[in-house]
C-alpha cells in the first residue's frame, strides 16, 4: 500500500460515525482490525461495553527488547451546533485538505499508523515487534484506555509509545494531566417570595466558584507545559425563577504539569469546597518524556527533514490515551506526533491535509525501522 493509500484509508475511517457519545466504534473497530489480521497481525479485540471496541494487534517480538507501540483513538466528538459546509462522514476533498468530523482528530493519525504497519508486518520475526493500540472512548475522559490500562496480560509490553494525536507532524514530547469533576452543593428549597425559609443553593455554588477563581496550586513552573490552570466549565442549578434552589452542580476541569501530586491536590480542594460533594470523573497524571532522551533524539532526527526546522521541546495542552497507557507500560518514553491540525480539533468542517497524512507514514515507517531495526 503506498503513502497515497493513507488519504484513503481516512476517508474509509471517516464513514464511520463514532460520534461519541454513544461511540459505537465496533464496526470501524472490526474493520482496522480485519485489515491487520490480512496483514500478518495477531489482533485482539476488548470491549468495556456493548459495541465500545478497542484493538489490539501485535507482530514480532523479542526478549531482548519490548515492542514499540503505535496508538490512537476511533471515536471522535459530536458535530457542534453549527452547520457544515462539507457532508462530515464523507470524506471530502476540496484542494489540499481532507474534511470530515475525526480528520485531524484523529483518524488521519490512525490511517498512517496503519498503513505503515502495514510495510513491516511480515518483516517482524525477531525483531522487538510492533503493538498498535486502537481504543475506543478517547473523548470523554480517555475511559477506553484506562479499561485496558487494567488488563496486563492483554496489552502485554511496550518500550517506546508514539500517539498519533493532531500536532502538524511535529513530535511533542508530552502533554498536561488531567483532573476532572462536578461538586454539587444542597441547599433547602422554599418560595421565591421568602427565601429567609429556604437554603439556597446556588449561592453556595457561587461562594464556592469565587474560592475556585483565586485558588493557588502552589506548584514549581514547569519549563516548558507552564503552570496548572483550572476552569469551572458548567453551572446547572434551580427549577424556577419563584423557587429557592435546593441543589446546584458545578463542572471543573483542571490541567495540571509535571510534579503536581494530584491526590494531594484533590484533598485541597474537598477541604476548600467542604459544603460540596465531589464527583471525580478523571484524573489523569501529565506525560513527559526527557526530550534528550535517546529516542526522543532519534525521532527529532527522523522529523527534521519534513519539518524543515530541528524540533525542540514543546508539548500539548489537551490529553491523550498515552496517560494511561503509561500506566501498563511502565512509563514508557512517549512521543505526541500525528498529521493533524490540533487547531482542527472538535471545529466545524475539521480538516487535516493529505500531504500531512503522507508525510506521516513516512514518518512512523522510519520510526518503526529504526526501533526494530529492520
Amino acid at each position: 500500500m503506498s503513502t497515497q493509500d493513507a488519504v484513503s484509508l481516512t476517508r474509509d475511517l471517516l464513514h464511520f460515525d463514532t460520534v461519541n457519545p454513544p461511540g459505537q466504534e465496533r464496526d470501524c473497530a472490526h474493520m482496522a482490525g480485519r485489515l491487520l489480521e490480512s496483514w500478518g497481525f495477531s489482533v485482539q479485540f476488548s470491549e468495556f461495553e456493548k459495541d465500545r471496541t478497542s484493538v489490539i494487534a501485535r507482530a514480532g517480538g523479542s526478549d531482548a527488547k519490548p515492542p514499540l507501540c503505535l496508538t490512537g483513538h476511533l471515536d471522535v466528538v459530536p458535530l457542534g451546533t453549527r452547520k457544515w459546509s462539507k457532508d462530515p462522514f464523507a470524506g471530502e476533498a476540496d484542494g489540499d485538505k481532507l474534511y470530515g468530523r475525526g480528520s485531524s482528530d484523529m483518524k488521519a493519525g490512525v490511517a498512517a499508523m496503519l498503513v505503515a504497519a502495514r510495510s513491516f508486518a511480515k518483516k517482524l520475526n525477531h525483531t522487538p515487534g510492533l503493538v498498535l493500540v486502537l481504543t475506543a472512548s478517547e473523548e470523554n475522559g480517555c475511559v477506553g484506555s484506562r479499561h485496558l490500562a487494567l488488563l496486563p496480560e492483554l496489552m502485554g509490553k511496550a518500550g517506546a509509545i508514539v500517539v498519533g494525536e493532531p500536532t502538524s507532524n511535529y513530535p511533542m514530547v508530552g502533554h498536561k494531566g488531567s483532573i476532572k469533576f462536578h461538586a454539587a452543593f444542597n441547599g433547602v428549597s422554599a418560595h421565591g417570595s421568602m427565601p429567609q425559609l429556604g437554603v439556597n443553593a446556588i449561592y453556595k455554588a457561587a461562594k464556592a466558584i469565587a474560592k475556585l477563581e483565586e485558588f493557588q496550586f502552589g506548584v514549581k513552573q514547569h519549563p516548558v507545559m507552564g503552570l496548572p490552570t483550572m476552569n469551572v466549565g458548567t453551572i446547572e442549578g434551580g427549577s424556577g425563577v419563584n423557587l429557592v434552589p435546593d441543589l446546584a452542580t458545578i463542572g471543573v476541569d483542571i490541567r495540571t504539569v509535571p510534579g503536581t501530586n494530584h491526590a494531594d491536590l484533590l484533598s485541597r480542594l474537598k477541604d476548600l469546597l467542604s459544603e460540596g460533594e465531589l464527583d471525580v470523573f478523571a484524573d489523569s497524571e501529565a506525560v513527559w518524556t526527557e526530550p534528550d532522551e535517546a529516542w526522543v533524539q532519534r525521532v527529532f532526527e527522523i522529523c527534521q527533514p519534513i519539518l524543515k526546522e530541528s524540533p525542540v521541546a514543546r508539548t500539548m495542552p489537551y490529553m491523550t490515551d498515552a496517560a494511561n497507557l503509561r500506566k501498563v507500560y511502565n512509563g514508557a518514553p512517549t512521543l505526541v506526533l500525528g498529521p493533524g491540525e490540533a487547531a482542527m480539533a472538535h471545529q466545524t468542517d475539521e480538516y487535516c491535509h493529505m500531504e500531512r497524512i503522507r508525510q506521516s507514514v513516512a514518518i512512523y515507517e522510519a520510526i518503526i525501522d529504526d526501533w526494530t531495526g529492520i
